[in-house]
């Protein structure tokens, strides 16, 4: 098992965008693909976006989530929570200059939040080996 997970590790760091899904006003799924900010090991991902947005809001209400994401033929699917954070020190660590065109004032922008997604079940598809497991 520790084998699949160190290569899920390396396909969630090698993914530049990722699918979050929320859970909506009417219960339905609403995945977003997003640019990940960055990851940590076969289980959490974190995204920048908007305080107003629909998915800030719809998290706020309901912290269930999605995610999946591939590179090359290896694939990750996770379903899991989010945590919202509006704190100075995690949005200045989650900084990236690529997100001033969104947010002008930069990681101080009052619009600016970080999200981050834990994921409690995985299902992996890596060198063509199909594992689904709790994390």
């Amino acid at each position: 098992m520790q084998e699949i997970l160190t290569k899920a590790a390396s396909l969630l760091e090698a993914c530049e965008t990722a699918v979050l899904a929320s859970v909506n006003e009417n219960g339905f799924p609403r995945p977003v693909p997003m640019s990940k900010v960055r990851s940590e090991g076969a289980s959490v991902l974190w995204f920048a976006t908007g305080t107003t947005s629909r998915k800030t809001k719809h998290f706020t209400t309901d912290p269930k989530a999605g995610v999946c994401c591939h590179a090359g033929m290896n694939s990750a699917a996770m379903t899991g929570t989010v945590e919202i954070f509006r704190d100075a020190e995690t949005r200045h660590a989650c900084w990236k200059p690529e997100f001033l065109p969104h947010f002008p004032e930069g990681p101080d922008d009052p619009e600016y939040c970080v999200l981050k997604f834990t994921a409690t079940e995985g299902t992996f598809w890596i060198d063509g080996e199909f594992v689904t497991c709790e994390l």
